[in-house]
């Protein structure tokens, strides 16, 4: 693992890559790596405008990719069980679940969920559950979903995952976090029970320069915490270098189930390694309250794994 970089990633021509977010930034240079090495790559993201461009910009930077976008805004269930329903392809290699937001200001998604745990972690948790069965038909297949090494920030209370006590932004984001690591851990589980081949992992940037930490601020106009964000980014590495850890989760040929990726210097800088987490997103009865809760709330059961 050591100095792991994209050019080590096997090929994947043949392959079917679905990544979500990926019209910029950590997102994008996931898609475009994959498309490099020869897989096909589905960007599926909330603009079709910026989704059309992320696909043209590709296509400039990597002329033989193979590419196209399809919509999907994962703060509207509605929109998750569309696109998992018109998506129609025979196999799905990779499900990258990469899209997020951070920091906002409280506000609620089309079905009623705090913004973060929405998208985050709710909205990928239905997209996983209706495109299981496509996942469990691929040889090899992987499902890898982005976290963050701020998930210590808060643990998850699977009574309360909507958090509807006091709202804290970066609480709530660390929250969301949290819960796409027990997601991973679960599905993970699972998945093994149920005899499956198909690797859950996780995966975090360390600190990226992209367009992720400026939402919060620019919502509510607060230019000082713009002009802050910028000066931190003298010390944040490329969205390409944040890439990595999504990438060798991905791709690379010894990552075990339930494996949490980042980069190697502290969890912040540096080539892909293994990451600390903190203990309670291996908590196998957290894990699973969070899991029988996400079901009743987005309404999408995960029968495949079911005897």
């Amino acid at each position: 693992m050591a100095g792991w970089t994209a050019g080590d990633m096997p090929d994947q021509s043949g392959r079917l890559a679905l990544v979500t977010g990926a019209n910029s930034g950590i997102g994008y240079a996931t898609a475009r790596e994959l498309a490099r090495r020869g897989a096909r790559v589905i960007l599926a993201c909330r603009s079709e405008d910026r989704g059309r461009e992320a696909c043209e910009r590709l296509r400039a930077e990597v002329p033989v990719a193979d590419v196209e976008f399809r919509p999907l805004d994962l703060a509207d269930l509605s929109s998750v069980r569309a696109f998992a329903r018109d998506l129609e392809v025979e196999r799905i290699d990779l499900l990258v679940n990469n899209a997020g937001v951070m920091a906002l200001p409280y506000r609620e998604t089309v079905d009623g969920f705090e913004t973060q745990m929405g998208v985050n972690h709710l909205g990928h948790f239905a997209l996983t559950g209706l495109l299981l069965p496509t996942i469990l038909a691929t040889p090899r297949a992987r499902v890898v979903s982005l976290s963050s090494i701020g998930h210590f920030g808060s643990r998850v209370d699977a009574g309360d995952l909507l958090g509807e006590g006091r709202y804290r932004r970066l609480t709530a984001y660390a929250k969301s976090k949290s819960a796409n690591l027990l997601f991973t851990h679960e599905l993970a589980r699972r998945l093994a029970a149920a005899g499956s081949d198909v690797v859950a992992a996780a995966a975090h940037p360390g600190y990226a320069a992209t367009n992720l930490q400026y939402a919060g601020p620019r919502m509510e106009g607060r230019r000082l915490a713009e002009r802050f964000t910028t000066l931190t980014y003298l010390f944040a590495q490329s969205a390409d270098r944040g890439a990595l850890p999504s990438l060798f989760a991905a791709t690379a040929p010894d990552v075990r189930p339930d494996a949490f990726v980042g980069p190697r210097l502290q969890g912040w800088r540096g080539a892909p390694a293994r990451s600390w987490r903190a203990k309670w997103t291996l908590d196998d009865a957290v894990a699973e309250r969070v899991w029988e809760r996400s079901e009743k709330l987005t309404g999408v059961t995960y029968d495949a794994l079911k005897a």
